[in-house]
C-alpha cells in the first residue's frame, strides 16, 4: 500500500517510493526558487530492503508516493539452517524468512523478534 505525497512534505528519517522500492530518506536539500522556475528538492536515499543509495531530483511541488512501513513482532518457531519460521504476535499467521549472516547468532527459537513490512517485502528489524 503507498500514499500520494507533494515532495515538500517529506522529512528526513521518513520512507519515499524510489525505483519502486521503499526507501529510508537520508537527506533532503531544497532550492530557492529562480526568476524562470519552482524550488527543487534534492532527496538522497537508502533502499529499504536491498541497501542501494538512491536519488530523487524534482520541484517541490511535485508528488511522490510514500509506502506503509509496517514494524511488527512475531516468535521464532524454529531454525533450519538460515530459514526461520516465525509466527507473527498480532494475527498469529506463519511465513518463513531468510536470516541473515549478522543476524544468525541473535535470532534463537521460543524469542520474540521484531520486523519490517512493506510493498509485500519482509526483513528482520534487530536493534
Amino acid at each position: 500500500m503507498k500514499i500520494q505525497v507533494e515532495i515538500k512534505e517529506l522529512k528526513e528519517g521518513k520512507y519515499v517510493i524510489v525505483d519502486d522500492e521503499p526507501c529510508v530518506i537520508k537527506s533532503i536539500s531544497k532550492s530557492k526558487p529562480g526568476k524562470h522556475g519552482s524550488a527543487k528538492a534534492r532527496i538522497d536515499v537508502i533502499g529499504l530492503f536491498d541497501g542501494q543509495k538512491r536519488s530523487i531530483i524534482g520541484p517541490v511541488s511535485d508528488k511522490t508516493y510514500v509506502p506503509v512501513v509496517e514494524r511488527k513482532n512475531a516468535q521464532v518457531l524454529s531454525l533450519s539452517g538460515n530459514i526461520a519460521q516465525l509466527m507473527d504476535m498480532g494475527d498469529f499467521s506463519t511465513f518463513e524468512m531468510t536470516v541473515p549472516e549478522e543476524y544468525k547468532e541473535r535470532i534463537v527459537e521460543g524469542e520474540e523478534v521484531s520486523y519490517l513490512t512493506a510493498m509485500g517485502k519482509m526483513k528482520f528489524d534487530l536493534r
